[in-house]
């Protein structure tokens, strides 16, 4: 009974992958059920691989002999899903169990067989033409169990499909399932014999005929159509209709001229308005060469590069936007429109920067330093075209080449704030300079404290 509990587990994972994947083409799922035979001849090889003397053929000396090694059960004792993939390859989740009385020559005392294993098949059917016979190959894998006993297994599979209607085959199949564990033989021969049914088969936009056979699976049409429509009743159908939801004339292949201008309107880029052939059915009303329906400033004459608009000064600082590298904030003509960083500004941020403070030996930044961070953030965002650099000191505590890594770490740590901030990464650069620049005597507590800062410099 708790094998028994074990395999209805395993059906319900396989009817709930089954019904959780969406549908793919016309009728790609299948469902079998059917009886299995399991075989554990041989049982064994000799230490140097082979199998015994009185297997020379191998792991199929026996493979028939239904008599002696299978082990069957009079009853339904697999199911599968498949789901069809593509290009003929199929994927199926399969459950089984039977009874274990034989294990290659040897008697069991009919050991309880739980088998759930997936499989990728490939059926050389589309290659025969959807022939009644369809042979597969395949590969998969699974886990069995034998009495208490379980077990990965790598699966090899031969079988074939014998199609007996359009929805409905015989289907054969045997499985070498080889083991990585020994007990029981556990390599072996698992053989099935099913009915699998297709089904899926989808109708999509509703008009009474199926995907595979409507020439327009998406859309209801009309079966003297082949399922496409003619949406305008012009008598020509949609597909070769070039206007499709305005009654038009033949000679313009369904669609109509609006405007008279004598460009039929699939081809007029202003079907309602008269307009001139060289700009394919539109007007200029402002002369500027560039036609109406190009024109975001129809009534005013602008270059085409600004789409027929003349360019925009938003700042009001004689630097079109066009090439305003700030188009937001006034600037001079020198600086492609951007404000120039003032040395004021160089020494507030020099200031600002030597105020930076970090834990002790490490380059985490105290969170003291926050309100000075953010107001060199707030400097650098009023001149978003401006480059600076970050530099790292320190006093000369410790060895030149941990100063140094630690110099260029604060640095960093000073770029990452900004740059989290919002300052664009490609502004800023950052080096270490270790104790090599101090600006007071390491001799002193004052001192090593002001030579461990950060500076903060504009790149011109």
């Amino acid at each position: 009974m708790k094998h028994l509990n074990i395999f209805l587990v395993a059906i319900l994972f396989i009817v709930g992958v089954g019904v959780s994947n969406a549908q793919d083409k016309n009728n790609p799922w299948s469902i079998e059920v059917g009886v299995n035979a399991v075989d554990f001849f041989p049982i064994e090889k000799t230490d140097d691989g082979r199998f015994p003397a009185t297997t020379k053929g191998g792991i199929f000396t026996e493979y028939f002999n239904a008599n002696d090694h299978w082990n069957m059960i009079p009853t339904l004792s697999e199911l599968k899903i498949g789901k069809y993939l593509d290009n003929g390859f199929t994927f199926a989740m399969a459950g089984s169990f039977n009874k274990i009385s034989r294990v290659g020559d040897e008697s069991a005392n009919d050991l309880s067989y739980i088998g759930v294993d997936g499989e990728i098949k490939y059926s050389f059917r589309e290659l025969l033409n959807d022939c009644w016979f369809a042979p597969y190959l395949g590969v998969g894998g699974g886990y069995t169990w034998v009495d208490n006993i379980g077990f990965g297994t790598a699966n090899g599979i031969l079988g074939v499909d014998f199609w007996v209607a359009e929805n409905l085959a015989l289907s054969a199949q045997s499985t070498y399932k080889h083991s990585f564990e020994d007990n029981y033989g556990a390599t072996h021969f698992q053989h099935t014999l099913g009915i699998k049914f297709k089904f899926g088969g989808k109708d999509t936009d509703g008009d009474g005929i199926y995907d595979y056979e409507d020439e327009c699976p998406e859309t209801p049409g009309l079966e003297e159509f082949n399922g496409c429509p003619d949406t305008d009743g012009d008598g020509i159908e949609d597909r070769n209709d070039e206007c499709p939801n305005t009654p038009g004339l033949p000679e313009f292949n369904g669609c109509p001229d609006t405007d008279g201008d004598g460009i039929p309107d699939h081809l007029d880029a202003c079907p309602n308005t008269a307009g001139l052939a060289e700009y394919n059915g539109c007007p200029d009303t402002d002369g500027d060469g560039v036609p109406d329906n190009e024109d975001e400033c129809p009534t005013v004459a602008g270059p085409k590069e600004n789409n027929g608009c003349p360019w925009p000064d938003r700042d009001g600082d004689s630097v079109p936007d066009n090439v305003d590298e700030c188009p937001d904030v006034a600037g001079t003509v020198a600086n492609n429109g951007c404000p120039e960083v003032s040395e004021a500004i160089r020494k507030a941020l020099s200031s600002y920067a030597k105020t930076i403070l970090f834990d002790t030996g490490k380059s985490t930044i105290k969170s003291i330093s926050a309100g000075v961070l953010n107001d060199i953030y707030g400097i650098m965002e009023e001149y978003p075209n401006a480059r600076f650099l970050v530099e790292g000191h320190t006093d000369n505590t410790g060895s030149e080449g941990f100063n140094m890594t630690l110099s260029k770490s604060r640095a960093n740590s000073v770029v990452d704030y900004l740059t989290e901030k919002g300052v664009d990464a490609g502004r800023l650069d950052s080096t270490g300079y270790g104790e090599q620049n101090p600006l007071d005597s390491n001799n002193t507590k004052e001192g090593r404290a002001n030579n461990r800062r950060v500076e903060i410099s504009h790149i011109k």
